[in-house]
């Protein structure tokens, strides 16, 4: 587990340009602020000398390092594989800086598919007083999703997207920001290996089996729910996505009350490789996920209440620009919840204490 006094060097050689180095991002973001970690440094042999702010536009003092050794003189005690890779698959360049972490007595915590400690190279490397934690695992005593969540007091907010790695978890998370800020009793509630390294709880989705993946979202919503006012349920995928299916646990396990479309200003068509698929415009999106959301008797009926809108790499009058063409184009409040705040979606839903 990540906790409070934990010093994190977070490994991402390779990809400190690249979004599938998202789960470092999150955890530069989030994890000083949510978790109460401490980022030692980023290891990324390929990138030192650079400006870790300048690359990734995340306020952060963290250096760059080109080795364990180094990231341990600095007192990282845990090393993280802070990439998502496509497939969850290990890159191979990883296995050194792993061992050599794992011989010098730090933790690891492995977000991608697979058991670890499971492996011999580095169950060896594991030294007596550390931890392999294997993050994507399918919780135990899992069943089958009845639309439970439907009956629980709160308000259930899913977070839903035009295609995957758009910005779903970090939209969840501002809004589970700015709701507690208001005096909301409010929980984000993680459903990927990112958020579960963040907020230190959570259902790894994609390591569910199909049968049981509404199931895991609905005993996390009955969790949290008869505590909390409003549920943030981390969004994972998109309806637009010929691989992806999660999206449809997400919406019948947590059962929404509303909906918040994420989106990156911009973005006409799916990414890697996928660009044969274009994104349809954003008011056939809303139809579309506020169709199955409610598509039978009983189920809520949940509709888009706004559209957390990625704006990165925007210039600041861009990002005006893109935020006022969005609302224009679908009658939605709109906003980029990291550029600005939350404070837009949260009136839209009408959240207040």
């Amino acid at each position: 587990m990540i906790t409070a006094s934990s010093k994190l060097a977070l490994l991402m050689e390779g990809y400190v340009r690249q979004r599938n180095g998202k789960m470092g991002f999150g955890l530069l973001r989030y994890g000083p602020s949510i978790a109460g970690c401490e980022i030692t440094c980023v290891v990324a042999p390929d990138e030192v000398g650079q400006d870790l702010r300048a690359l990734t536009g995340i306020d952060t003092d963290a250096p760059i390092v080109g080795s364990v050794e180094e990231a341990r003189a600095l007192g990282a005690d845990t090393l993280v594989i802070a990439v998502a890779t496509s497939g969850g698959v290990l890159p191979d360049i990883f296995r050194t800086h792993i061992v050599s972490a794992l011989e010098s007595g730090m933790s690891l915590v492995n977000g991608l598919h697979g058991r670890y400690a499971e492996i011999p190279e580095f169950a060896a490397a594991l030294q007596p007083g550390a931890n392999i934690w294997d993050v994507r695992l399918e919780p135990s005593g899992l069943r089958s999703g009845r639309g439970l969540a439907k009956d629980l007091p709160c308000r259930r907010v899913l977070t839903v997207g035009t295609d995957m790695a758009i910005g779903k978890m970090t939209a969840s998370l501002e809004l589970d920001r700015g709701a507690r800020a208001r005096g909301i009793r409010s929980k984000f509630l993680a459903t990927g290996q990112i958020g579960i390294c963040i907020s230190g709880d959570g259902v790894p989705l994609d390591a569910v089996r199909v049968d049981f993946a509404s199931g895991s979202i609905e005993m996390l919503c009955e969790k949290y729910g008869h505590d909390n006012d409003v549920l943030w349920v981390e969004g994972q995928g998109s309806a637009l996505h010929p691989g992806s299916t999660a999206w449809v646990a997400l919406l019948r396990g947590s059962m929404p009350t509303d909906l918040i479309l994420v989106h990156k200003a911009g973005k006409t068509h799916l990414d890697n490789g996928l660009d044969s698929f274009p994104i349809p415009p954003l008011t056939d999106v809303v139809k579309l996920y506020e169709a199955v959301a409610g598509a039978g008797p009983g189920m809520p009926q949940a509709k888009v209440r706004g559209i957390a809108l990625n704006c990165v790499d925007l210039s600041d009058d861009q990002v005006s620009r893109a935020i006022a063409e969005v609302e224009d184009a679908t009658g939605l409040p709109c906003d980029d919840v990291v550029f600005n705040n939350a404070e837009k979606l949260l009136d839209a839903l009408d959240l207040r204490a």
